[in-house]
């Protein structure tokens, strides 16, 4: 196998990746930026960031990783995860977060110097003023997150 790298993508690339390759997500309605990762010139994964979908989390200084996937190549997340962090701390922001399901062992978070913060319970966005269609896993998941000091 050659060796893995950082390449650039756009959005649409990034977007056919993720249809191809997600286990539980589509891809997102946008970005503020992403990343691929390749071997010998074949796209393995990308990275797609993003403002927090939470509103709480949006307070202009923080970006959230909306999708990671990669079609199983080993170390690929995490040079992923890597580089998301250096390009947002890059751009001058000073915090960058992820949700992974609380199933996953986050090894790839880990390995790329990521922290865990917080478990999160599982919910639907939807509510009576604002019915909404679910297409995203509503289980447990784990927010992880890399800030300026770490």
């Amino acid at each position: 196998m050659g060796t893995l790298k950082i390449v650039p993508v756009t959005f649409k690339q990034a977007c056919e990746f993720i249809t191809e390759y997600h286990r539980h997500h589509i891809a997102p309605q946008g970005w503020k930026f992403g990343a691929g990762a390749s071997v010998d010139g074949k796209l393995v994964g990308v990275v797609m960031v993003g403002r927090p979908v939470a509103r709480g989390s949006d307070d202009g200084q923080t970006l959230e990783v909306i999708r990671l996937c990669t079609d199983g190549t080993p170390h690929a997340c995490s040079l992923l995860y890597a580089a998301a962090w250096r390009a947002a701390k890059a751009l001058g922001y000073t915090k960058i977060i992820t949700y992974i399901l609380a199933s996953e062992t986050g090894a790839s978070l880990r390995g790329a110097g990521w922290t865990e913060v917080a478990k999160v319970r599982g919910r639907s966005w939807t509510c009576p003023s604002r019915p909404r269609e679910d297409k995203h896993p509503t289980v447990d998941k784990v927010r992880w997150e890399k800030q300026v000091g770490d």
